[in-house]
C-alpha cells in the first residue's frame, strides 16, 4: 500500500510503497477513505511522543472495514465506520466504565503504532473503540470528528459544562478552536475566539463567535474582560503553549473554568502556568482527552439533524503527496480550517 512514512524525529515525511496490515486479534483493517492533518501529528513529527521509526502518522480516520480479525463480535467487511484517536483495551476497568479515553493501556492510531496517512490502517480493540458511520454522514465529515471536532465537544459539553448564556473565550481557531467555537454557540453560550490569523478569525466570526481578538501581541486577558464584563466563564486553550495557556487562564472571570485540549510541549522542563490567578480566584483546572466511542451516537445524531455541521470546518481536501510536503510546518500554517487527507488521491 502506499503510505506517508517518517525515519526519524524531524526527518522529511515520504510517500513509499509499504506492506499492508494485518487485522489484529479482536481488531480490524481499515481501508482509509479519509484522514485528517493535526497539529498532534506535527508534533509526534517533531518528537514530542514517545514514536518507534520508521513512523506513518495519522489518528483521525474514517473508511471501510476492509479485513475483520479472530474474535470480533460487532463488525463485518465493508461495515463503514470511523474510530476516536484513543482506543481503549476493551478489557481494563476505565474501559468498563465507558471512560475509554484515559485508558491506561490504550492505543493510539498514529502514535503508538502506525496510522492513517495510508491506504490502510490496523486498529484494535475493534469491539470497544469502532463507531458506525451513518450513510447521511461522508467519509470526509467523519474523519473531522475523530480528534478535533470529538474532543471540542467533550470538553466543552462532559469536561466544562457549559451553559446556556456563558461567555466562553476560545484560544486558537485551528480545527479544535472552530470545532469549539460551533459547538460552544449550539449550547447557547457567548463566544470570544482568539488566533494571530484573520482568516481563521473571520471563519470564526461565520460559525457563531460575537467577538474576535487577534494576538498580535496585545494583551489578550484584558481584552477580553473588557469585552465579556469581567473575564469569561469557561477558557479553552486549543493550541497548547505557554503562552495561549496562560492567556486562556488569565482571560477567565473568577470561579472560572479552564480547559486545556492543545499538548503542551515542554519549555525548558515544565510550561509555565499562572497558579497564583488559579490559587487566589479559585478557578478549575480541566484536562480533556478525547472522546470515548460510546459517546459518539449522540453528537453523530446532533450532525445527522443538522444541529452540528463540522463539515463547514474543512477547508481543503488533499492527496498524501500534499500532506507528506505540508506536515513538517504544520505548527505554523496559516490555514482557516481542517485539512483532509484522501489516500486515493
Amino acid at each position: 500500500m502506499r503510505a506517508v512514512v517518517i525515519d526519524g524525529v524531524r526527518a522529511q515525511p515520504e510517500v513509499r510503497e509499504v506492506d499492508s496490515p494485518f487485522a489484529p486479534e479482536g481488531g480490524v483493517v481499515v481501508q482509509v477513505k479519509a484522514t485528517g492533518v493535526c497539529r498532534s501529528d506535527w508534533h509526534a513529527w517533531a518528537g514530542h511522543d514517545d514514536i518507534a521509526w520508521p513512523h506513518v502518522p495519522g489518528h483521525e480516520l474514517a473508511g471501510v472495514v476492509s479485513q475483520v480479525g479472530a474474535g470480533v463480535q460487532r463488525w463485518r467487511v465493508g461495515d463503514r465506520v470511523t474510530v476516536p484517536f484513543v482506543c481503549g483495551c476493551g478489557r481494563c476497568d476505565w474501559c468498563a466504565a465507558c471512560d475509554a479515553q484515559v485508558c491506561p493501556d490504550q492505543e493510539q492510531p498514529g502514535f503508538t503504532h502506525w496510522g492513517s496517512f495510508a491506504e490502510h490502517v490496523a486498529l484494535h480493540a475493534a469491539d470497544t473503540n469502532l463507531v458506525a458511520l451513518p450513510e447521511s454522514v461522508d467519509f470526509a465529515t467523519a474523519a473531522s470528528l475523530g480528534c478535533r471536532f470529538a474532543t471540542a465537544h467533550r470538553a466543552l459539553v462532559a469536561r466544562a459544562r457549559v451553559t446556556k448564556g456563558e461567555w466562553v473565550t476560545v484560544v486558537g481557531a485551528g480545527g479544535v478552536g472552530l470545532s469549539a467555537v460551533m459547538i460552544a454557540r449550539s449550547l447557547g453560550a457567548r463566544v470570544v475566539a482568539v488566533d494571530r490569523n484573520p482568516e481563521a478569525l473571520a471563519l470564526a466570526t461565520e460559525l457563531g463567535a460575537e467577538h474576535t481578538v487577534l494576538a498580535d501581541g496585545r494583551d489578550v486577558a484584558s481584552t477580553v474582560a473588557d469585552l465579556t464584563g469581567g473575564g469569561s466563564h469557561v477558557a479553552l486553550d486549543a493550541v497548547g503553549s505557554e503562552q495561549t495557556c496562560a492567556d486562556a487562564i488569565l482571560s477567565l472571570r473568577r470561579r472560572g473554568r479552564h480547559v486545556q485540549v492543545g499538548l503542551l510541549p515542554p519549555v525548558e522542563g515544565l510550561p509555565g502556568v499562572p497558579m497564583a490567578r488559579v490559587i487566589g480566584w479559585e478557578l478549575d483546572l480541566l484536562g480533556s482527552h478525547g472522546m470515548a466511542a460510546v459517546d459518539y451516537p449522540g453528537m453523530l445524531a446532533l450532525i445527522e439533524s443538522g444541529a452540528l455541521q463540522p463539515q463547514r470546518l474543512i477547508e481543503r481536501i488533499i492527496g498524501l503527496e500534499e500532506a507528506a510536503a505540508l506536515l513538517p510546518g504544520f505548527d505554523s500554517a496559516t490555514v482557516a480550517g481542517m485539512t483532509i487527507v484522501d489516500p486515493t488521491r
